[in-house]
């Protein structure tokens, strides 16, 4: 089974949703997350792992179709994203700013690998997982 840190999914996926006009860039946004964990009392564990592991994310988010690139009438710059339907559907499951978001991480640890295009797509039709 994969497991993901959806925590440091959901912070890249908002940061593709906000990149016109400037670089993804997946490091820093490690770097950001780990120091919100310990403003927040949690241990951020190696930061070298979370920036290696930020920069897998960002790979596999764009290779399986929940980034794509931005386009230049929308402030891309060959170096930013844009969330496709399923980058924002994923977001939408992931928003910590909604209460009770925890069910449908749950059920997405469920599944062998929750972003694998199909399984994604499958589990999140689901009415109930939201």
């Amino acid at each position: 089974m994969t497991t993901y840190d959806w925590d440091l999914i959901e912070r890249l996926l908002h940061e593709a949703q906000n990149s016109a006009g400037h670089s993804f860039t997946p490091r820093p946004y490690a770097e950001q997350h780990a120091a919100q964990l310990a403003a927040e009392g949690a241990a951020p564990g190696d930061l070298d792992h979370l920036k290696t592991l930020a920069c897998e994310y960002e790979k596999i988010l764009f290779e399986r179709g929940y980034f794509a690139s931005r386009p230049e009438d929308e402030g891309g710059n060959g170096e930013n994203f844009v969330l496709t339907e399923r980058g924002s559907r994923l977001l939408s499951l992931l928003d910590s700013s909604i209460p009770g978001n925890d069910h449908p991480r749950q059920v997405l640890d469920e599944q062998d690998d929750p972003l694998d295009e199909a399984t994604f797509d499958q589990v999140a039709s689901k009415a109930q997982i939201a």
